[in-house]
């Protein structure tokens, strides 16, 4: 058994939903963030508050980026192609 199918496997079964389900994750931290800005946005504390979860959520998003981009760089040097739902 060559790695490529093990490879290809363990990106199509366990890398990829993770990743997706932690940039939801990210894109949801980031929009609380902004509805806790406009909701307090009468207080110093909770346009803070507010912020700080942007902050996170862009963050978190950056990070989830980079994976995916790494797994890619991985699958295309070993010549794996990328499953038909993430071949953006």
């Amino acid at each position: 058994m060559t790695i490529e199918p093990l490879l290809n496997r363990i990106n199509q079964y366990i890398l990829n939903p993770i990743i997706i389900l932690l940039f939801t994750v990210a894109l949801l931290v980031f929009f609380w963030g902004i509805l806790q800005f406009i909701a307090h946005s009468a207080s110093e504390e909770g346009r803070q508050k507010g912020k700080s979860a942007m902050d996170w959520g862009i963050k978190g998003l950056f990070v989830m980026m980079v994976v995916y981009a790494l797994i890619r760089i991985v699958l295309n040097s070993f010549g794996i192609p990328l499953p038909s739902y993430l071949g953006f």
